[in-house]
């Protein structure tokens, strides 16, 4: 290799900015000032999300079309308040469109996310996994959490590359020439983000008893990825991370308001801000569940380095 890694790598792929801290941020700082390599692969600029400040209600695709680039700005700052120091849009900023919400005509606008061929975004992918060589992947499971077409996308995507990235006969067009940067890499887990459906339940009746500045409380079926509890196979406590969480999300300041331990999203309905974070193991070279009657506390734990 072209460069000494750090002995435990964690990639996460995500769909859109905010989508990383919403649902991984606690993880992701705390492997970060743990000394872990955090990379993060983003798959648009988020170009179709809902503006919440009224201020910037100017950046949406029918005025300026300004938003992707600002959220881009927005995800850079969450990712310094997270620790998090290599993050990549997949192919560069701008070359994949969000696609918007299911049902939309832009989900198969040409040079939007869901319009591309898998293999080609996957491609794109798989010089960065074989590049930084992670032990553990995390995406959306094959919903995507809640549907949206760019979720279901980055799980198809990221999986694929996974697949590509262990084939010794694979190479992707333009790959990097940069000393083992063309080297097969099979990662060892594939884990799934979810909340299980008692942590969904516990969180929201405590802040609905403890009260928030916002005009409603969401429900369960408003949170995505939640799933019975026993789907869950690994629970990473990020409490020590919490205030580094909540001002990563706050950044994202045009998607997300945080006020008083919650936040909402454009919907205005108040949610827990989650600290331990919850994951199902869902594939790699190494998923092997050493006590299915578990739920792991690393997503490291026993993987080879």
């Amino acid at each position: 290799m072209s460069r000494e890694l750090p002995t435990r790598r964690l990639l996460l792929v995500h769909a859109h900015p905010d989508d990383e801290t919403i649902t991984t941020g606690a993880t992701m700082a705390r492997y970060a000032a743990e000394g872990a390599l955090v990379t993060l692969v983003t798959c648009t600029r988020g170009e179709e999300g809902e503006i919440i400040p009224p201020a910037l209600a100017h950046l949406g695709p029918e005025r300026d079309d300004g938003l992707g680039a600002h959220r881009a700005g927005e995800l850079a700052a969450a990712m310094r308040a997270l620790g998090v120091t290599d993050h990549r849009f997949l192919g560069g900023p701008g070359r994949f469109r969000d696609s918007g919400m299911s049902g939309l005509d832009q989900n198969g606008r040409p040079g939007t996310f869901w319009s591309a061929a898998v293999d080609e975004a996957a491609a794109l992918l798989v010089p960065v996994i074989r590049e930084v060589r992670p032990q553990v992947l995390v995406t959306y499971d094959p919903r995507g959490g809640y549907g949206h077409p760019d979720h279901i996308q980055a799980h198809r995507v990221a999986t694929r590359a996974a697949e590509l990235a262990a084939d010794a006969a694979y190479e992707p067009a333009g790959a990097p020439d940069a000393a083992g940067a063309a080297e097969p890499w099979a990662v060892a887990r594939i884990y799934w983000t979810c909340v299980a459906r008692t942590a969904a339940e516990k969180g929201l009746a405590e802040l609905a008893a403890a009260g928030h500045p916002f005009p409603g409380t969401a429900t369960v079926a408003d949170l995505p990825g939640v799933v019975d509890d026993g789907e869950v196979t690994a629970a990473v406590a990020g409490g020590a991370y919490a205030a580094r969480k909540a001002r990563a999300m706050a950044a994202h300041e045009t998607q997300i308001t945080v006020a008083e331990g919650s936040f909402a999203l454009s919907n205005g309905l108040g949610q827990p801000i989650l600290t331990t974070e919850q994951f199902r193991l869902a594939g790699g070279a190494d998923a092997v569940r050493r006590d299915p009657g578990a739920v792991e506390t690393d997503l490291f734990a026993e993987v080879a380095a």
